[in-house]
């Protein structure tokens, strides 16, 4: 049996991409659906042996891509395709890199969401043709990797500059410890680092 978790705060795409698990070449599927990141979490422990869960990346908790690194660190096993309206190439070159095996967006209709699927539970990587070249090549200096952080990021690393420890960064962003920690991961290989204190030698004089 096929056991799938849709994860997006509107039941009404929720239902549309149910739908289209519907057209997968599969007799038996199970079909889990949850609203925010916290019953993302509660239903994945619950069922451990979940075959793919399909996420939303503006779903309440999620944070952007800093509920994804989340997913990606306590299910490590547990397959994970991005669903989303957003189609900016850096967006969906950053899901990839932080974990997810697919980037499927709003726009493709029933039809073409299950195809895509059957590539993903075919074991590959699928993601829709990107256009635009907004991606950092390798060896750019570090300001132009600066430039590439979301706000978020950019927040976080001027607190960690600041030398405040994951814990306050979090209390003054409004956010969890654990998303603090996901995000500055991310940072991390965005900027070509290895460490907390590289990142923060490297943009110290950088970031305003």
């Amino acid at each position: 049996m096929l056991k799938v978790l849709v994860a997006d705060d509107h039941p009404l795409f929720r239902e549309a991409v149910v739908l289209s698990i519907r057209h997968l070449d599969q007799t038996d599927s199970q079909v889990l659906e949850a609203g925010t990141l916290d019953e993302v979490c509660r239903l994945a422990t619950a069922m451990p042996d979940l075959d793919l869960l399909l996420l939303d990346l503006k779903m309440p908790g999620m944070d952007g891509l800093g509920g994804l690194l989340e997913l990606r660190r306590r299910f490590p096993a547990l397959p994970v395709v991005i669903v989303s309206a957003t189609e900016e190439p850096r967006v969906i070159r950053e899901a990839i890199a932080a974990g997810a095996m697919a980037y499927i967006p709003k726009s493709l209709d029933r039809a073409g969401i299950a195809d895509a699927l059957r590539h993903v539970l075919a074991g590959e990587t699928w993601q829709p043709e990107i256009q635009g070249g907004d991606a950092v090549p390798e060896g750019a200096p570090m300001a132009e990797r600066i430039a590439a952080l979301t706000p978020q990021q950019r927040n976080i690393l001027s607190l960690m500059a600041a030398g405040k420890p994951n814990k306050i960064i979090a209390y003054e962003l409004g956010i969890a410890e654990t998303t603090v920690k996901a995000h500055i991961t991310l940072i991390l290989r965005k900027l070509g680092v290895f460490s907390r204190t590289q990142a923060v030698l490297a943009a110290r004089d950088l970031v305003s």
